[in-house]
């Protein structure tokens, strides 16, 4: 199981995805600088909402520490750009309606809501660092707090 082999310190799977604003975004030109990849369920549900503006609040702190931040959800492009402009979500929102970066990262998992089974994304973070290993990883994230514990990590990162 993915779940399993993606850990700190191991090479973090590549991607390649395309961003809201069309452009591709791919793991592989943004090695040198750390980046923060979040996977998130769905656009525009309370706590994707209060996540990615949480992010947005703090951008500032990580863009001055030269990291990235991507969120990723299996949404379109186009839903991205709604959910974009709706909130004022200045971070770089990738889409991967195919999943493959997210069952890559183990992410893509069986879950269960009032007794129904289906396949979703389990909200999970990894900061990887400039070198392309894994730096460290959330998951089952709760929503509060997390992105500023995030930017304490990537502050604490060998530099």
């Amino acid at each position: 199981m993915a779940h399993d082999i993606i850990r700190e310190g191991v090479a973090a799977p590549g991607f390649e995805f395309e961003s809201a604003s069309g452009e591709i975004i791919r793991l592989g030109d943004l090695k040198g600088k750390p980046v923060v990849v979040y996977f998130y369920p769905k656009d525009d549900t309370s706590g994707c909402t209060r996540q990615a503006i949480e992010f947005t609040e703090l951008i500032d702190g990580f863009s001055s520490l030269g990291v990235k931040i991507i969120g990723v959800s299996p949404d379109t492009a186009a839903s991205h750009d709604k959910f974009k402009a709706k909130h004022n979500i200045k971070l770089q929102l990738a889409a991967d309606t195919d999943k493959i970066a997210a069952q890559a990262y183990g992410v893509w998992v069986n879950k269960s809501m009032y007794g129904r089974q289906y396949m979703g994304v389990d909200r999970s973070t990894f900061l990887i660092g400039a070198d392309g290993t894994i730096a460290r990883v959330w998951r089952k994230v709760r929503v509060p707090g997390h992105a500023e514990e995030v930017l304490q990590a990537v502050q604490s990162l060998d530099r």
